[in-house]
């Protein structure tokens, strides 16, 4: 298996941000009530993660080891900023929604640990396809929830109704505990099929 096809397996499965490591998971108590709204949100982290690890992978050379964190922060803060930007001018609907949400993508570990554990180390191209994988990982999860959570709590997916006359919609699947509870569903899940192909070798 060649090294693209490696760190594309290690982020989507065997070694997930949001399943294995835990990570980013307060994306999935905030904005998976609807699909759309985490559909943009999830794109938005694939864009910064990837963008902040070529940055980060190509000035590596030039940033004095004692402040690598703070540059870390202020390049991921950058692109977190042209994302607000870009919502705010196209997709206002959708940034008013996840008001606080897009600003604080730059304290989502997921970013900052892709930086450091491999961007820091590692060339540009792989730098570049390990963020945007990393982002994929994390869409991976939350976009699932965000459909059933929509489904189930409005009866809508992408805000058209798609559910029977008379369905009545479930309220707790829109309040913010049920995120958790989804994605515990979720894990488990996903860690049970894991287990059963590691039984069946």
């Amino acid at each position: 298996m060649n090294k693209t096809m490696s760190i594309f397996k290690e982020n989507i499965w065997d070694n997930n941000p949001v399943i294995i490591q835990i990570l980013g998971i307060c994306s999935t108590l905030a904005v998976t009530n609807n699909f759309r709204n985490t559909f943009i949100m999830t794109i938005s982290l694939v864009f910064v993660t990837g963008f902040s690890n070529l940055t980060i992978s190509l000035s590596k050379g030039f940033i004095p080891r004692k402040v690598r964190m703070i540059i870390q922060t202020l390049v991921i803060a950058s692109y977190v900023i042209i994302v607000d930007l870009v919502l705010k001018a196209y997709l206002s609907d959708v940034s008013k929604a996840l008001g606080p949400y897009v600003g604080l993508i730059i304290t989502n570990c997921i970013i900052m640990g892709r930086a450091e554990a491999f961007a820091q180390s590692n060339p540009p191209f792989l730098s570049l396809w390990d963020g945007i994988v990393s982002g994929l990982g994390y869409m991976f999860v939350l976009l699932p929830i965000a459909f059933v959570r929509e489904l189930l709590g409005f009866g809508s997916f992408m805000g058209i109704p798609i559910m029977p006359e008379g369905f009545t919609t479930w309220t707790i699947m829109i309040m913010a505990p049920s995120g958790f509870f989804m994605l515990a569903v979720y894990i488990w899940i996903v860690k049970s099929i894991r287990l059963s192909k590691e039984t069946a070798k």
